[in-house]
């Protein structure tokens, strides 16, 4: 198997992960501080969030130079030798490709935005007049008045991150080069940020508002519906153009960020596979917590597939509340069973192996722009550093924190308690690798009662989530390989098992 099908990707946020100089920024050096702890924990490739310079504005998604290091983490020297030691200790090293926008800081939006003949004059969305209602992240008007050019431009986030205009080969072009800059330097791939805005529609036709869209409680950005601004068919075109770049280095992966309906996701795999090795599936993010809708959502997905789609599993990330929020720490201790166990790709988002939930930040401590709109829609809680030991500011820094950090919870405190969640996602990462049923076998439903999800990988192993409030049994036979109560842990069953309250069982049948 190509090591991207059998890896545990971990996700790291740069800024949030370790501070090595005390300024109270995570920083290239405090990754490599941590490798060890990777390794120990059975992870085969870390996803470095950007890292890049930027002004972050939008958490460092605004990026002023593609192929520069922001000081606050480090060097480029530093980058190298953080590719180095993780090679050496046998882990992948990924990196964020943001392609559809740039910062207003970038040297290539300062030159278009001068007058209308440079050279890079038409390397961004610019207007004479707004021609729609296009909204952008924030429900705001997503054409801004440059006073500098006396034209709109675009921008389907901030007015701080213009989009580029991808229709143009001069700005695919430099876009590829940066992807060669990376990857000659040794990087295993890209995680490609909102893939599937790349082309909007060559006609800027109106997106139509949404008629379900409620003012109260729904993220502002879909009042209308992106029919036009985002998802156009020749979206492929460029997905399969970047692929032949990364084709070019042996033995590279290329994963796309795509929130769509899963038909419309794997599309993203491309004809002849040629598009994306890995589109996220952000299934178990976005589906209702019930064995039923569970149930349905993964027959989907793998239905969906196309012949000799490899699929992968995300249980969080940097824009979503963390699954402990989500669900609840029980649920989310059946979360892991369920990422590590179902056949994909696994990935994994810095402190949910211990468990970390959102943090407590005050709207005063937010540096998210999105609190502007309103706190309750900021991305600060889940980017919250992470809970090392249960020293000042957890381990992360000897500073003050960028963020401020929760204490309820950290690796030191979790690596010496065997019952913690940090023992079960070790525990099953390690199960995972040593069993070839658990990567290449089959996954296909078995019968169960209400509010229990339960499907077989392979011949080897019956998978049990009850979901539900109450006790519930299922016929069975075997020994529990791992159960997300640890005690029942090499338990027999023989014929029924018995299962508890929102618990989970990996059965070896």
């Amino acid at each position: 198997m190509e090591w991207w099908k059998r890896a545990v990707v971990y996700q790291v946020y740069p800024r949030s992960f370790q501070d090595s100089d005390g300024d109270g920024n995570g920083d290239l050096s405090g990754i490599i501080q941590r490798l060890e702890y990777l390794q120990w924990l059975g992870v085969d490739a870390i996803w470095c969030s950007p890292f890049f310079q930027s002004p972050k504005v939008d958490g460092g998604y605004d990026i002023s130079d593609y192929t520069a290091i922001d000081p606050i983490y480090g060097t480029m020297d530093d980058f190298d030798r953080l590719l180095e030691r993780a090679h050496q200790l046998g882990m992948r090293v990924i990196l964020d490709l943001v392609p559809n926008h740039t910062s207003d800081q970038h040297p290539w939006f300062r030159e278009s935005r001068a007058d209308r003949t440079n050279p890079r004059a038409d390397w961004y969305h610019w207007q004479d007049e707004r021609p729609n209602s296009w909204v952008d992240a924030s429900g705001k008007p997503a054409w801004t008045w440059c006073e500098e050019r006396r034209q709109y431009y675009y921008h389907a986030f901030f007015p701080q991150e213009p989009d580029l205009d991808w229709r143009n080969p001069d700005v695919r072009q430099a876009i590829f080069e940066v992807m060669r800059f990376w990857l000659g330097r040794g990087a295993d791939g890209f995680r490609v940020d909102l893939i599937w805005h790349l082309i909007k529609d060559a006609l800027l036709r109106e997106d139509p508002l949404n008629p379900d869209y409620d003012p109260e409680n729904d993220d502002p950005s879909t009042v209308r519906l992106p029919v036009f601004s985002s998802n156009q068919h020749e979206v492929h075109d460029m997905v399969r153009m970047l692929r032949e770049v990364v084709d070019e280095f042996d033995d590279r992966v290329l994963i796309g960020e795509i929130y769509l309906p899963v038909g419309q996701v794997v599309t993203f795999y491309g004809e002849q596979h040629k598009g994306l090795h890995l589109p996220f599936n952000f299934q178990l993010i976005r589906l209702q917590w019930t064995a039923q809708h569970l149930a349905a959502g993964i027959s989907k997905y793998f239905g969906e597939l196309p012949h000799k789609g490899w699929p992968n599993w995300v249980l969080g990330n940097h824009d979503q509340s963390r699954v402990a929020s989500r669900v609840g720490e029980s649920k989310a201790r059946i979360g892991a069973v369920l990422l590590f166990t179902l056949q994909g790709t696994a990935f994994v988002y810095y402190g949910d192996e211990i468990g970390m939930v959102d943090g407590d930040v005050d709207p005063e401590e937010m540096r998210d722009p999105l609190k502007d709109v309103a706190p309750k829609f900021s991305r600060d809680p889940q980017r919250t550093p992470m809970q090392w030991s249960a020293a000042r500011a957890a381990g992360f820094t000897t500073g003050d924190p960028w963020l401020p950090v929760s204490r309820w919870t950290n690796v030191e405190e979790a690596r010496a308690d065997p019952q913690s969640m940090l023992h079960l996602y070790r525990d099953l990462i390690a199960l995972r690798a040593a069993e070839p049923a658990l990567l290449e076998g089959a996954c296909f439903p078995y019968p169960a009662p209400g509010d229990v999800l339960a499907y077989r990988r392979g011949q080897d192993f019956l998978i049990v989530a009850n979901l539900g409030d109450r006790e519930k049994t299922i016929d069975a036979r075997g020994t529990i390989a791992i159960c997300t109560d640890r005690r029942r842990d090499r338990e027999r069953v023989e014929g029924a098992l018995t299962i508890g309250a929102n618990s989970a069982v990996v059965l070896r049948v």
